[in-house]
């Protein structure tokens, strides 16, 4: 492990800031990567487009997100191993794990192919839509193997303190995809169908380059076709990964409902959400690179015995993530129809997602917090107490005050995407609640 990925030694801010960079890189790169999808369609396809492809890319967000986070069991193993020196192990955990994350993969590719339009249809995509929605998920599906590893590879080198090959991989995705949407949508007019494959073929362009480019690196491991297989390695990651993908698949169900809320108060309104979403995913792209430098940072000084250097960390991100936030969210709640306008014309769907993102605004700066904290908690395999506390935040208050925004007589998007910050306080205030307790009972420092 060179300087820059030892994380154990050296400046704090120094070294998160250049790990975290990297990673803020890849994730404007992928939320570009998913809103060009958006774009092109609300400019050179159907109004039922915009629909399809905001239901459809939901669906397979919720999925991606969850595999991510059964991966992130890999990435912070990996820091482990890094931070007590016992590179020895990671070649038969990187092995362990590219067989248990390809027969997942084949299992869920069976499933989308087959369900695309019940799963469709359980979606409340407006009647327009049903079918476009149904045959981007069918799409999506066909190539989800190259999806899965595409995320894999990207955490397995976040836990080896290497962010700099992610942001290359995602590069390569995203100009594939840019190149892909407008040659199949605005040329050939393959309009939801064109997105889909777009997304399959920069997905599949950017495994096959990075895996060429991998074999080209000085690895500080040995890995060979014997390590892939099933192994202990395999329980330990998946005990460190299951609890974050449960939190992400239960509280990504979450916003599926809300999704669905949105679709039965028609096109324009689920359009418009559509289009909000895609602006949330930029919203969120310093809090999501805070949590993922996080894990990382924090389990190799866990490793290395420097528990105090691992909470320097964590104060560090949540004030650079916060102070960024109010900027964000300013700008969201102020400008956001001119946020909307760039992905369609129409002034109704422009209307609608700006009435989103007033409510949503303030989630820019009090999600930082969070997840800094859940990146704390994870780089401490603390992993329970994420998915319990992502499930309360989920179930006791977004899902519950979302539904009540959206069955109120002539229903504003303010209310519901109120819903997000309202629930990242009550996160912020049971992680302050356990982290006292943590730290009354010294549990952290062992």
């Amino acid at each position: 492990m060179n300087n820059k990925q030892d994380f154990t030694q050296g400046s704090i801010f120094g070294k998160m800031i250049q790990f975290m960079f990297p990673i803020l890189g890849a994730l404007v790169l992928q939320a570009m990567y998913g809103a060009v999808d958006m774009l092109v369609v609300g400019h050179f396809g159907t109004n039922a487009g915009i629909s399809a492809v905001s239901t459809g890319s939901s669906i397979m967000n919720l999925l991606t997100f969850v595999l991510n986070a059964l991966a992130t069991g890999v990435t912070i193993l990996l820091g482990k191993y890094l931070g007590e020196k016992r590179n020895d192990q990671i070649g038969s955990l990187i092995g362990n794990a590219i067989s248990f994350f390809l027969i997942l993969a084949a299992i869920l590719s069976v499933v989308l192919i087959l369900f695309a339009r019940p799963i469709a249809v359980l979606m409340q995509a407006p009647e327009e839509a049903v079918a476009l929605t149904a045959q981007y998920i069918r799409i999506c599906g066909i190539g989800f193997l190259f999806v899965v590893f595409y995320n894999l590879i990207s955490c397995i080198f976040r836990g080896l303190g290497n962010s700099q090959l992610p942001l290359l991989f995602v590069a390569i995705a995203c100009v594939v995809n840019i190149v892909g949407d407008l040659l199949l949508i605005a040329v050939f007019h393959l309009n939801v169908a064109g997105a889909a494959i777009a997304t399959i073929a920069a997905q599949a362009v950017s495994v096959i380059l990075s895996l060429v480019i991998i074999r080209r690196q000085k690895l500080p491991f040995l890995f060979s076709l014997k390590d892939i297989r099933f192994g202990k390695k395999t329980k330990a990651f998946v005990k460190v990964g299951a609890p974050l993908a449960l939190q992400e698949l239960l509280t990504n169900l979450t916003f599926l409902a809300l999704c669905a809320f949105i679709n039965r108060l028609g096109l324009d309104a689920s359009n418009g959400y559509g289009i909000a979403q895609k602006i949330q995913s930029f919203i969120m792209l310093v809090p999501g690179s805070l949590m993922q430098c996080m894990a990382s940072f924090v389990a190799q000084n866990v490793g290395a015995g420097k528990e105090d250097r691992a909470r320097k960390g964590m104060l560090y991100g949540m004030a650079v993530g916060a102070g960024i936030g109010v900027v964000i969210a300013a700008f969201a709640f102020f400008k956001g129809d001119m946020l909307a306008s760039i992905f369609s014309n129409n002034e109704r769907d422009i209307a609608r997602a700006f009435e989103y993102l007033r409510g949503f605004a303030p989630e820019a700066i009090i999600t930082s917090i969070l997840f800094s904290f859940l990146g704390y908690y994870n780089g401490h395999s603390r992993s329970m107490f994420v998915m319990l506390q992502g499930l309360a935040q989920s179930f006791l208050i977004r899902l519950p005050m979302s539904y009540l925004m959206s069955i109120r007589p002539n229903a504003s998007l303010t209310g519901i995407g109120l819903a997000a910050p309202t629930a990242t306080v009550f996160g912020i205030v049971m992680c302050l609640v356990y982290y006292h307790h943590m730290n009354k009972q010294k549990v952290l420092y062992v």
